[in-house]
């Protein structure tokens, strides 16, 4: 199974975590698929979030699992979770 998580990154209390596409059977420090983006929860005052929509949209359709903060982040973000039928 694919799913789409947070892979850390940064020094000791300072993280700051890459959105990627990973098999959920691997670990956190593994090889990934594919980068969807990056999340910095402690840059300046405010949290920064870059994701690349389309190709989050593109895995979620392939039926990769968001990891529920990553679910939180593409909420934030406006990204829809559901699947869609292409005919």
């Amino acid at each position: 199974m694919v799913s789409i998580r947070l892979k850390r990154f940064g020094a000791k209390k300072r993280p700051y975590y890459r959105i990627v596409v990973m098999d959920s059977r691997s670990a956190s420090t593994s090889r990934t698929i594919d980068e969807l983006g990056t999340y910095h929860p402690i840059e300046g005052g405010e949290k920064e979030i870059k994701v690349d929509a389309d190709k989050a949209k593109d895995w979620i359709q392939k039926g990769a699992q968001p990891s529920a903060t990553v679910k939180k982040i593409f909420n934030k973000q406006g990204i829809s979770l559901t699947r869609t039928s292409q005919n």
